[in-house]
């Protein structure tokens, strides 16, 4: 039974079941990170090995405990769901949980689960994969409201945790302010969002206008990027993502220090000022006053010093608000955006 609005029910039993150091649990470490207070406890199965350092409960004390969705935390390769977990995870069914997964394969292809979940009235949600209805056409037509974009010189170079560090530290300084998801992890996260790879080309941007609408003029989005309109796989992911969102900020995201682009070894990584300008251009097609505001560095590979390094020279460089949101918060980047309103 899948949830049509994908709105997710807060808080979590994190799921890791058998697995061992073979998996990654890059989504339950994600979403304990940000969401520390959603995260009831940690259910393992006999033979299990990984540890998220939260209590281990049985799926019935987990409930009494007040988890309401079983969250599927962990990825092998290829995403693929393992069959052995499916009489543990009917049972869940049974006690009133839903199930939240952002495996590639489908939970509600797993037909043990699909009836379970008919039968108890109970939710799955793949959150890889949209169940919400028809995504309507971009428009490109200007809506109220403000937004500010994630985008980078690369993959993995910080944009999710940025975007949740960029929306906590406006919160904080009393602005009106609210995180949007468009990756599974950021999805599970928020409780609602899109995973926009897993979206058809044609509805990436008008996917994004539909989790970004128009909203009071004081109001920020802070939208998590994908990908980078220089990565030549991915590309299409994140130009569709710049319409879509019709940004009135851009904050850059890099990783000091990186040599090729990711999963292309033999392909040198832009320079900050061509993403930089990249990007722009690719804005203006919705926004032309659109600017990115200031650089977000992924520094957890680096010391200390050479991290306050890598932030001075940076800023130095592009004259603009540089930080690492996560070691050395993300007060300036919130500020450089507020400067837009």
């Amino acid at each position: 039974m899948a949830n049509e609005k994908m709105k997710i029910t807060l808080p979590y039993l994190l799921y890791t079941g058998d697995a061992d150091a073979t998996f990654g649990a890059k989504t339950a470490e994600g979403v304990l990170h940000w969401c520390p207070d959603q995260c009831v406890a940690q259910r393992t199965l006999p033979g299990g090995s990984l540890d998220l350092g939260i209590p281990t409960m049985s799926l019935e004390e987990a409930f009494d405990a007040g988890a309401r969705t079983v969250l599927i935390g962990v990825t092998n390769r290829g995403g693929i769901y393992p069959t052995q977990w499916t009489d543990d995870l009917v049972q869940g069914l049974e006690i009133g949980y839903d199930i939240a997964s952002g495996l590639h394969d489908r939970l509600r292809d797993q037909p043990a689960l699909m009836e379970a979940a008919e039968k108890y009235g109970r939710q799955l949600h793949d959150v890889r994969h949209w169940t919400g209805g028809p995504i309507p056409l971009a428009t490109g037509e200007k809506r109220e409201g403000k937004r500010a974009l994630m985008v980078g010189t690369d993959c993995a170079v910080g944009k999710k945790f940025s975007a949740l560090a960029v929306h906590r530290a406006l919160l904080e300084k009393g602005a009106n302010a609210t995180f949007r998801a468009t990756g599974q992890t950021g999805v599970l996260i928020a409780g609602e969002g899109v995973a926009i790879d897993a979206v058809p080309a044609d509805f990436i941007a008008g996917a994004v206008e539909m989790i970004s609408p128009a909203n009071t003029a004081d109001h920020w989005d802070v939208i998590e990027g994908q990908a980078s309109v220089l990565h030549p796989s991915f590309s299409g992911v994140t130009l569709g993502l710049v319409h879509g969102a019709q940004p009135d900020a851009m904050i850059l995201c890099h990783e000091p220090g990186r040599k090729n682009v990711r999963r292309l070894s033999n392909r040198p990584m832009p320079s900050i000022e061509e993403t930089i300008i990249a990007h722009e251009q690719a804005a203006k097609v919705t926004n032309p006053a659109c600017k990115v505001v200031g650089v977000s560095l992924d520094t957890h590979r680096m010391s200390e010093a050479d991290a306050q390094a890598a932030v001075k020279q940076i800023g130095a460089e592009t004259g603009l608000p540089t930080t690492d949101p996560i070691r050395f918060g993300a007060s300036v980047l919130a500020d450089a955006i507020l400067k837009m309103t």
